[in-house]
C-alpha cells in the first residue's frame, strides 16, 4: 500500500482535526461542526488499495477522533505533523460488522502514515517487501541505542561473545533477541537488563 505522496483534501483535514472532546489552546471550544462521513470514501479508498481487501467490507461509520499528536512548532515542543486514531465501524454487504479504529498522520495537507484495526487485527503498510518476512521492531531501536552509544557492529559482537552476523540480524530484525541475548546487550549498552527485555517485548519466563 502506497502511502507517500497522497495529497488530503481540505474537507478530509477538517474532519481528521474535529475533536470535540479535546480543550486545545489556540482552538475554538467546542468548534464548529464538519462533515465526517468525507472520511468514509477517504478510508475506504486506502483500504481497497490493499490487494487482498475484502471489496464487500467498507468503513460504514466514523466518530470524532481523539489526537494521538498535533503538529507544532511551540517553543520546546515542537511537532512536524498530527496523528489521530478515529473511531468507527466496517460492514459487509452481509450485514455483519466490525469495530474499526484508523490511526492517520499527516502533515499540511500530505499523507504521511495510516493504520487501521478493525475487529483485534492491525492493518498497516509493510516494511519489508512482499512475500518477505516483516522485521522484529527491535531491530530499530537496537540500531539507534548502539548509534548513539557509538558502539560498531565489531565490540557489540565482542563483548557479548556473538558472532557479527548475529548482531548484524539482530539490527535488520531477522534474529529475534531472546532473553539471554538481551541480557547480554543490556550490558553493552549500559542499560538495564529489565528496561531492554521490555523494549524488546519480552516478559519473564519469556521462550522466545
Amino acid at each position: 500500500m502506497e502511502i507517500a505522496n497522497r495529497t488530503l483534501t481540505a474537507d478530509v483535514i477538517a474532519a481528521l482535526n474535529y475533536w470535540p472532546d479535546v480543550i486545545w489552546g489556540g482552538r475554538k471550544n467546542p468548534p464548529d461542526p464538519v462533515d465526517l462521513t468525507v472520511l468514509l470514501p477517504f478510508f475506504n479508498e486506502v483500504l481497497q488499495e490493499l490487494p487482498w481487501w475484502n471489496r464487500d467490507w467498507k468503513v460504514s461509520h466514523v466518530e470524532p477522533g481523539l489526537p494521538l499528536e498535533i503538529e507544532s512548532s511551540h517553543r520546546g515542543h515542537p511537532s512536524g505533523f498530527t496523528e489521530v486514531s478515529v473511531p468507527g465501524m466496517v460492514g459487509s454487504g452481509g450485514g455483519a460488522s466490525l469495530p474499526f479504529v484508523a490511526k492517520v498522520g499527516f502533515a499540511g495537507d500530505q499523507l504521511i502514515r495510516f493504520q487501521a484495526k478493525i475487529g483485534d487485527v492491525i492493518l498497516g503498510p509493510a516494511l519489508a517487501p512482499a512475500g518477505q518476512p516483516e522485521p522484529h521492531p527491535f531491530a530499530r531501536v537496537l540500531t539507534g541505542l548502539m548509534e548513539l552509544r557509538g558502539i560498531p557492529v565489531k565490540v557489540m559482537a565482542r563483548e557479548t561473545a556473538r558472532s557479527m552476523s548475529t548482531i548484524h540480524m539482530l539490527r535488520r530484525g531477522t534474529h529475534n533477541p531472546e532473553p539471554i541475548l538481551a541480557q547480554e546487550i543490556s550490558r553493552v549498552l549500559g542499560m538495564s537488563e529489565a528496561d531492554v527485555k521490555v523494549i524488546a517485548g519480552i516478559d519473564d519466563g519469556s521462550t522466545r
